[in-house]
């Protein structure tokens, strides 16, 4: 089931891959995808998954965050109870941690700071219940964040590489905005962390719970020097305190020994082929819209 904009993400694979669209608050579209596609593993992916917005919606995050789980694991449940459910949960869980809790273990407590956070802690209790109660087979993976090509610019790495090619096409005037820049976050790239997601599922045990993340805090700061110094034009940077969050986390560190153990996942693409990657997709993005003006989209902010 995929949503309706990303459809054209598949393209190249149609002889490989076919596409159910489906929205999550209709069960009925659920238990028809479910049944003509009679999987066995199911990967829940769908969400809200920006921290700001949340605050800024937070019903609309429950809702579909929450209630989103709900009616696919009923369907499951209703459907095909043998398959393996993938539950994605998030760092943001953790909320933040005190210096002797890091690097953060599965058995840290749960401490959510944001709306955002509390979902993601429903839907991984959720799936907790659901094995308990409803012998679903779900495995849980809180990920630590993880950022690649294609990545919406309301998050850090995206902002910052949007804002370098618009400016280096004279889009936009020479200037980076940014929010706060001493936080440090765990970044895997993307393209890892869908590895990890698949190896957990398959060789991961049912009703356990397994971090995913490099262990390497990196702050927004290194990041945006990093696109500083591949852009094309001299940029400044200026401080948006629209780009804040009510609540931010200072330092967060994963430990992933236990994903380690059970699967053998390790991240493999450094950081800086990530950044790159990222960079070169806005530019291409950017291009886009410039040749194609009905194709922009508005931007956002956060992190």
């Amino acid at each position: 089931m995929v949503r309706h904009g990303h459809a054209g993400h598949a393209a190249g694979v149609q002889d490989r891959v076919r596409l159910y669209p489906a929205d999550l608050s209709d069960q009925s579209a659920i238990h028809a995808a479910l049944e003509d596609a009679a999987p066995d593993l199911v990967f829940h992916l769908a969400g809200q998954a920006n921290v700001p917005r949340s605050w800024q919606d937070p019903e609309g995050t429950y809702r579909t965050n929450v209630l989103g789980q709900l009616h696919l694991l009923e369907a499951v449940a209703a459907v095909c109870p043998a398959a393996r459910v993938l539950v994605v949960g998030s760092n943001e869980e953790y909320g933040p941690p005190r210096p002797d809790e890091l690097p953060i273990r599965e058995t840290n407590p749960l401490r959510p700071a944001s709306p955002y956070a509390v979902t993601k802690a429903a839907q991984d209790l959720m799936g907790y219940q659901y094995f308990l109660g409803r012998k679903l087979q779900c495995i849980r993976v809180r990920p630590f964040n993880h950022i690649g090509p294609r990545q919406d610019d309301g998050f850090v790495a995206p902002a910052f590489a949007r804002q370098v090619a618009e400016a280096e096409l004279g889009l936009r005037p020479p200037v980076v905005w940014v929010g706060n820049l001493a936080a440090q976050r765990d970044f895997t790239d993307v393209r890892d962390m869908v590895r990890g997601y698949y190896l957990v599922l398959t060789r991961g045990t049912p009703g356990e719970v397994y971090n995913l993340g490099s262990g390497r805090p990196v702050s927004a700061q290194a990041l945006l020097e990093y696109f500083l110094a591949q852009a094309k034009v001299r940029l400044q940077v200026e401080v948006d305190p629209a780009r804040f969050r009510p609540v931010d986390v200072p330092l967060v560190a994963c430990d992933a020994s236990k994903a380690r153990a059970a699967t053998g996942w390790e991240p493999t693409l450094p950081l800086e082929r990530t950044l790159q990657d990222i960079l070169d997709d806005w530019r291409m993005r950017v291009r886009t819209t410039r040749a194609h003006p009905s194709a922009a989209s508005e931007p956002s902010v956060g992190r």
